[in-house]
């Protein structure tokens, strides 16, 4: 017993990198429907054990097919997550994530003039957007996921800027009908349809617009602008959840806190 609680360096990394693994996969799954798939599967884990204490011989059986085939499950219906989460551990391991944790530690004032420097275009284009009661909706992907983003969307790869997004926004654009898919300091799509929200609780001025917002933010690891066309109002969505009627100074503050472009 002593032996099994002796601690060794090996085994205070076994520990740390377990609990990585399980925060980020909890990071995935946070905000997301996922979360409720994975209780009904522990909910049937638990009856599972508790029938074959109670030597229920058909439920037990029943429930084992279930308990049997969970890894199956996870792998199907968890698919875009995992694919999502190996696209979080390259992206941790590369040099470039490496080079950004040694800025956060040593260059991080700089970063931050640096990041106010990229978004102020999308600032000064949601002004205008906001100043004309344009609707648009701004996605920020931490990941460009392209079998998530290209499948709907028409892919510009474009530098960022004001003028440009302006135009994508103009209802006489044929790509306004859509969302902007903002990447890697790039417009990388335009025109995008995206997964809405199944809430039920959203105010009732909330429209697709506001929806689609709020359910890439719930699908992936994303932040969105929205702006009504009916009110000018500017919404910000992350995690499924939204703030509303924000100002250009708390839109700042939140895009240099939650995503660097």
């Amino acid at each position: 017993m002593s032996a099994f609680f002796k601690i060794t360096p090996l085994g205070v990394l076994d520990i740390l990198l377990v609990a990585f693994i399980i925060y980020q996969a909890y990071n995935l799954v946070r905000g997301t429907i996922a979360v409720n798939i994975l209780l009904g599967l522990g909910v049937i884990y638990v009856l599972y054990f508790v029938v074959s204490n109670l030597h229920m011989p058909v439920l037990t059986k029943i429930l084992g097919y279930f308990k049997d085939a969970s890894l199956i499950i996870i792998i199907v219906v968890f698919q875009q997550e995992i694919r999502r989460f190996l696209l979080l551990v390259g992206k941790n391991a590369s040099l470039q994530r490496n080079k950004a944790w040694w800025r956060y530690f040593f260059g991080k004032v700089q970063d931050e003039k640096n990041n106010y420097a990229r978004i102020k275009p999308i600032i000064d284009a949601c002004k205008i957007l906001k100043q004309t009661r344009t609707g648009a909706l701004i996605v920020f992907a931490k990941y460009y996921d392209e079998q998530f983003y290209q499948n709907s969307c028409e892919v510009m790869d474009a530098k960022i800027s004001k003028r440009l997004l302006e135009s994508i926004f103009q209802k006489t654009s044929p790509l306004h009908d859509g969302a902007v898919v903002i990447a890697e300091n790039k417009i990388k799509s335009a025109s995008c349809i995206l997964p809405l929200t199944d809430k039920v609780d959203l105010p009732a001025q909330f429209g697709l617009r506001h929806r689609a917002g709020i359910g890439v933010t719930e699908a992936n690891e994303a932040t969105a602008i929205i702006i009504s066309e009916e009110t000018g109002e500017i919404s910000y969505a992350k995690q499924g959840k939204v703030k509303m009627n924000i100002s250009f100074a708390e839109l700042e503050k939140l895009l240099n806190k939650d995503f660097s472009i």
